[in-house]
């Protein structure tokens, strides 16, 4: 019973470890591998990176994948009741700030992604 709780234990922290829900991984399109990566209709070189629409950061692999990864960090941790947090999207970031005055920044204690 015990190898069966620590192999759980080891399965569930290998998997944990693995996933990261702030990237996009795609396989490569094919006839197109050897050349590059195809995202939203643009062909970008093997190697290049690139900021796309959503604000994230993409990586086209010389293997022709492409992973995009969120390029911010979510706000998760502030007061809540006195602020509020407002996506810039043009910056892709997030602005704590207090509710009845935007002009006033708020204290962040932690942020994901």
């Amino acid at each position: 019973m015990m190898k069966c709780i620590l192999a759980f234990v080891i399965a569930l922290c290998i998997l944990v470890t693995a996933c990261n829900a702030a990237c996009e991984r795609s396989m490569p399109v094919l006839g197109l591998a050897h050349r590059g990566c195809l995202y939203d209709k643009e062909l970008h070189k093997l190697g290049s990176k690139f900021r796309n629409e959503n604000c994230q950061d993409c990586t086209c692999s010389m293997d022709g994948s492409l992973e995009c990864c969120q390029a911010y960090g979510t706000p998760v941790d502030y007061d809540k009741e006195k602020c509020e947090a407002i996506f810039n999207k043009e910056a892709c970031l997030y602005n704590v700030v207090e509710k009845k005055d935007h002009s006033k920044e708020c204290e962040v204690y932690a942020m994901v992604g």
